[in-house]
């Protein structure tokens, strides 16, 4: 989870709204909207994206 928010701090995008299920979807919009705009790669979207999905399925 560290390194999802480090690799959306490093592009410029700060997420935090106290509510931590809203925080894991703005930051999945984030993780997207780098892949389609090519500025992270497959790889790193991926990781990425189950990492976040693990931590909603945790968190219900």
């Amino acid at each position: 989870m560290y390194d999802v928010r480090q690799l959306l701090k490093k592009h410029g995008s700060i997420v935090y709204t106290r509510d931590r299920s809203i925080d894991l979807a703005l930051m999945e919009d984030e993780l997207r909207e780098l892949y389609e705009w090519k500025m992270i790669d497959t790889e790193t979207f991926q990781q990425g994206l189950l990492i976040l999905r693990n931590e909603i399925r945790l968190l219900k």
